[in-house]
């Protein structure tokens, strides 16, 4: 997973896996979702970004991950 920010695009881009995009689709205004060829979201942008109405400050994104505790465990070893 993958967040990017191009501030000369003022877009925001969020790659959840690498793979090649075959199709995007405008979901909403200037938001666009990324699909593989199985039809899975791997991708989403936003673009206009500081035209938000609220504007995106990068320090203030909370990360949080949820794992099973077999999944924990098995990355300790």
């Amino acid at each position: 997973m993958k967040l990017s920010v191009d501030e000369v695009a003022d877009a925001l881009h969020l790659q959840l896996v690498n793979d090649s995009v075959v199709e995007s689709e405008e979901v909403a205004p200037g938001v666009i979702v990324d699909y593989d060829a199985a039809g899975e979201i791997i991708g989403l942008e936003v673009l206009h970004l500081t035209k938000r109405l609220r504007p995106v400050d990068l320090l203030d994104f909370q990360f949080q991950a949820n794992r099973k505790k077999a999944d924990i465990s098995h990355s300790l070893l």
